[in-house]
C-alpha cells in the first residue's frame, strides 16, 4: 500500500461516521454513569445500539465498498466499547447503589461481560465469512446493553437478579446458539415507539415502565427462542 492511501480519508466513510456515534454514545455512557447519571447512561446505550443498527443498512444503501475492512474494524472497536465497557459500568455502578457488600462479585461480572463481549466481535470476524448462516453465532452483544439498560429503566431491577441475567447472557453471547437477525420491520418499528414512549416516561404504573416492560419481554423471547 502506497504511503499516500494511508491517510485516513482514504479509508472513512459516512457508515464508519455512524460508528463513531455509536462509540460516542458509548463513551458517553460510561461518563453519565460513573457520575451516577445512571438513567442518562443507560439511554445513551440505547442510543449507541440505533446508530449501530443504522451502520450496516447505511453502508448498503451507499455501496459502501470495504476493500480493506475498516468499515468492519471500526464496528467492532465501537461495539467493544458501547456494549461492552459501557454496559459493564453501568452494571457496576447499579450495583453499588443497590448494595455495597456485593462490589467484589459485581466487578466479577462486570468483567466477564466485557471478555465475554470481546471474545464474541472477534469470533463473529473471524468466522462472519466463512460459515453459511445469515444470522449471529451466539447472541448479539448488543443486547446484553439493551437488556441491562431496559431492565433498569422499567422500574424492577433487582441486583440478584439481574446478577443472574448478566452471567447468563455473558455466556450466551460465546455460546454457539444460532440467532436470526431482526428483519421485521413492523417488530423494530414498534420497538422504536416503545423506545420513545420509554423517554418520555409514559405510561407509567406504579413506578413502573410499561414500554420499557415489553420491551424487556421481547427481548428475553429473542433471547431465549432458540435455545431449547
Amino acid at each position: 500500500m502506497k504511503e499516500q492511501k494511508t491517510n485516513i480519508d482514504h479509508f472513512i466513510g459516512i457508515p464508519d461516521i455512524i460508528s463513531l456515534l455509536n462509540l460516542s454514545s458509548g463513551f458517553l455512557s460510561i461518563v453519565f454513569a460513573i457520575n451516577n447519571n445512571l438513567k442518562v447512561s443507560a439511554f445513551l446505550i440505547i442510543l449507541a445500539i440505533i446508530f449501530d443498527s443504522s451502520d450496516g443498512w447505511t453502508a448498503r444503501k451507499v455501496g459502501r465498498n470495504d476493500e480493506y475492512g475498516f468499515g468492519k474494524n471500526i464496528d467492532s472497536l465501537s461495539d467493544a466499547i458501547s456494549f461492552g465497557a459501557a454496559p459493564a459500568v453501568l452494571f457496576y455502578m447499579i450495583g453499588k447503589t443497590y448494595n455495597g457488600n456485593l462490589e467484589i462479585p459485581i466487578i466479577l461480572i462486570s468483567l466477564l461481560m466485557v471478555i465475554c463481549g470481546v471474545l464474541r466481535l472477534t469470533r463473529y470476524n473471524v468466522i462472519g465469512d466463512l460459515i453459511d448462516y445469515n444470522g449471529f453465532i451466539g447472541f448479539p452483544i448488543p443486547g446484553i446493553g439493551f437488556i441491562l439498560s431496559v431492565l433498569y429503566l422499567s422500574g424492577l431491577y433487582n441486583i440478584y437478579i439481574s446478577m443472574i441475567i448478566m452471567i447468563i447472557v455473558s455466556l450466551l453471547m460465546i455460546s454457539n446458539i444460532k440467532y436470526p437477525k431482526f428483519s421485521n420491520v413492523k417488530v423494530l418499528g414498534f420497538a422504536l415507539i416503545m423506545i420513545i414512549l420509554m423517554l418520555v416516561n409514559w405510561p407509567v404504573y406504579n413506578n413502573i415502565s410499561i414500554p420499557a416492560v415489553i420491551l424487556l419481554l421481547i427481548t428475553f423471547y429473542y433471547l431465549i427462542r432458540n435455545i431449547f
